[in-house]
């Protein structure tokens, strides 16, 4: 036998005894159960509203969802000049408004002067909303005005940045005034984010995993070492593919639900792949068009 064939079969050998010995020591530890998660069927969530069928984030959008009849929203938020909490995504208004300008460079008032619903083009490529007023929301008007839907909330501001250091104890102050915390889950590109919430939150909101926990889940997935795995969020919502990561899997989904943490994915818009996923075990479907969903909001309400 040869040194090389020695050193690798030694190697494998000290791999093969670690991994034994983290199984022995190192056992699965399942979130605890969340009220905002107790669902006894699927759930289809409005992504910003319903963005493909109205202007994102706009009462236009949420209203037509509502009446579709989907379970919930998934709303992006940041903090406006004077700290109200916005449901926007992008960090300008350029994209969707007829403006310029960071958002945070505005108080609520003054975004309310912009048209969220200059750009949407819908789907027969006209630009309906361009000669009307359609107006940005605070997060406190969609949740008063929705009380029986469930919320993803993400937090869009970094946290290197003065919105994003008060945006946590913001959200939780709004959430703990109106005692809500059964219909929400807070979540955000940034896991500081989500850990930062979290120390005001106390548990006692249900979280969704950011781009680190994403990461960190997926590595120890395709791994040997899933066993070491401990999840410190409830809930994944993940698009098909993303980079190098490939969601689409009916094993991942398993492996998450092992640890009591459902899988929705996310920018799904055709129903046979709203329904393949729901098959493979997923808990949900974030959409942009909930009309395409309203087949399967029926059937699965029955």
């Amino acid at each position: 036998m040869g040194k090389k064939t020695k050193v690798a079969l030694a190697i494998a050998a000290a791999s093969a005894a670690a991994w034994a010995g983290t199984k022995a020591i190192s056992k699965p530890q399942k979130r605890e159960s969340k009220e905002a998660l107790q669902f006894e069927r699927p759930i289809i969530i409005a992504q910003h509203g319903g963005a493909g069928l109205a202007p994102e984030h706009s009462l236009l959008a949420f209203d037509q969802a509502k009446k579709i009849g989907v379970d919930g929203f998934t709303v992006s938020v940041r903090l406006s000049k004077d700290e109200e909490i916005i449901a926007f995504h992008d960090e300008t208004i350029d994209r969707t408004t007829n403006g310029s300008g960071f958002v945070k460079d505005f108080t609520f008032e003054q975004l309310k002067e912009f048209n969220i619903g200059y750009n949407f083009e819908d789907l027969d490529g006209s630009f309906p909303y361009r000669e009307q007023q359609v107006t940005a929301v605070t997060l406190r008007e969609l949740f008063e005005s929705y009380p029986d839907k469930l919320f993803i909330v993400n937090i869009q501001d970094s946290p290197d940045t003065y919105e994003g250091s008060l945006m946590p104890s913001k959200l939780w102050r709004l959430i703990e005034e109106l005692d809500i915390q059964y219909q929400i889950i807070v979540s955000s590109p940034y896991s500081e984010q989500i850990d930062r919430f979290n120390l005001y939150a106390q548990n006692r909101i249900a979280l969704g995993a950011g781009e680190g926990d994403i990461k960190k889940a997926m590595t120890s997935f395709t791994s040997q070492f899933g066993h070491l795995y401990h999840p410190k969020v409830d809930l994944f919502v993940v698009p098909l593919k993303q980079g190098v990561f490939n969601f689409d899997s009916p094993r991942f989904v398993k492996f998450l639900s092992e640890l009591n943490v459902p899988t929705i994915y996310s920018d799904i818009d055709d129903l046979v792949t709203m329904n393949r996923l729901l098959r493979q075990g997923a808990m949900g479907i974030v959409t942009n068009r909930p009309d395409v969903a309203e087949v399967l909001i029926q059937k699965i309400s029955q």
